[in-house]
């Protein structure tokens, strides 16, 4: 029989439980969250015998454990903090403790089914992490851009800035040349502002460069979806974590949102929006459904033809957000696929993949 081990993960310990296949605690051990901490898990799994490993789903928190637990050829699933809520309830010993969650973790792994699997990482969390950062770089450069509008209508009203035009060279390096010789703690401010967007633009550009290097040479397939970009592809890798771990396209549809809720009402089955998934996905879904009916690609036919039949603008464009979601899916297993190929493994350039967990 095979013995669930539970982790409950923490910043500076992490706590394991083992149980049997009633659910029944065998044993436990905490350790620090240090890599001498993890050699002493090793350890201690090696001597249960034949087990399954269950792992409280904070990634930030347990990335380094399940690293290691990987490369030493464990399985590793995740379990979700609403799962472990759940389990504590109804367990018999009350209170909240790391034992405690840990055991709630090993019953979850026991009663729950096709569990999210932790697995080496390979471009899609870099993707990620690179989005990610970029993404907080705007929004930092467009607070900076919008108080530094009031600085200079306060230094000179009579400076005109065009609109959107903060982000180009030529319109920071000229501003620069225009305050040049003024005197005041608001022309230093302003100065050191358009500084800092320049810098923060000469990021950015760079960031969108290295992503599309990564989504051309990785997702071929993707990019190739009407309507999608550089950026809107490495969000939408970055937030999916793999299109394996999606049974179906209507799993995949589930996830980012696009597909409706089933409401019953006696023997009648309706359907409602959803309005949860992942809205980062959805985003990029919906802007991809707004470039193809802008740019009369497939999706501007598909919609008209929707409209035709009686739907809203609204709910056409929601149907096709569906229908882009299919496509996203199969190219998406598409490009996994081709990198599974040894002879695609062999020739394809670039770094050997860092090994980590995938977001």
């Amino acid at each position: 029989m095979v013995t669930v081990v539970g982790i409950d993960t923490h910043k500076n310990t992490h706590t394991l439980v083992a149980v049997d296949g009633l659910g029944r605690r065998l044993q436990e051990l905490t350790v620090e969250a240090r890599p001498s901490g993890h050699e002493k898990v090793l350890a201690w799994l090696s001597s249960q015998g034949a087990v399954k490993v269950a792992v409280e789903d904070c990634r930030h928190l347990s990335r380094a454990l399940e690293v290691d637990l990987l490369l030493a050829g464990h399985q590793v699933v995740r379990v979700h903090t609403r799962l472990m809520a759940g389990m504590r309830r109804g367990a018999r010993e009350r209170g909240k403790s790391d034992p405690i969650d840990a055991e709630a973790v090993a019953r979850v792994a026991l009663r729950e089914e096709d569990l999210p699997t932790a697995v080496l990482a390979g471009p899609e969390r870099d993707l990620k992490l690179l989005a990610d950062h970029r993404r907080s770089m705007v929004v930092r450069r467009s607070a900076l851009q919008s108080k530094l509008r009031w600085f200079l209508h306060e230094i000179d009203p009579a400076i005109e800035v065009p609109s959107r035009a903060l982000r180009r060279y030529c319109v920071l390096d000229s501003l620069q040349e225009q305050l040049a010789g003024r005197d005041g703690v608001v022309v230093e401010i302003a100065g050191d502002m358009i500084a800092e967007i320049v810098s923060l633009t000469r990021r950015i550009n760079e960031l969108e460069a290295r992503l599309g290097r990564l989504v051309r040479t990785e997702y071929p397939h993707l990019l190739a979806v009407d309507g999608l970009g550089v950026l809107g592809a490495a969000t939408i890798v970055g937030e999916t974590a793999g299109a394996v771990r999606f049974h179906s396209k209507d799993a995949f549809a589930r996830f980012n949102g696009t597909a409706p809720i089933p409401v019953w009402s006696g023997n009648h089955e309706r359907f409602r929006l959803n309005r949860g998934g992942n809205r980062t996905i959805n985003t990029a879904l919906h802007m991809a459904a707004v470039t193809q009916q802008r740019l009369g690609y497939e999706g501007a036919d598909y919609v008209a033809k929707q409209l035709a039949r009686g739907k809203t603008h609204t709910e056409a464009m929601r149907l096709l957000r569906r229908r882009i979601s299919d496509r996203v899916f199969a190219a998406l297993r598409a490009d996994e696929k081709a990198k599974e190929s040894p002879i695609d493994l062999r020739n394809r350039p670039g770094p050997e993949p860092v090994f980590e967990v995938a977001a």
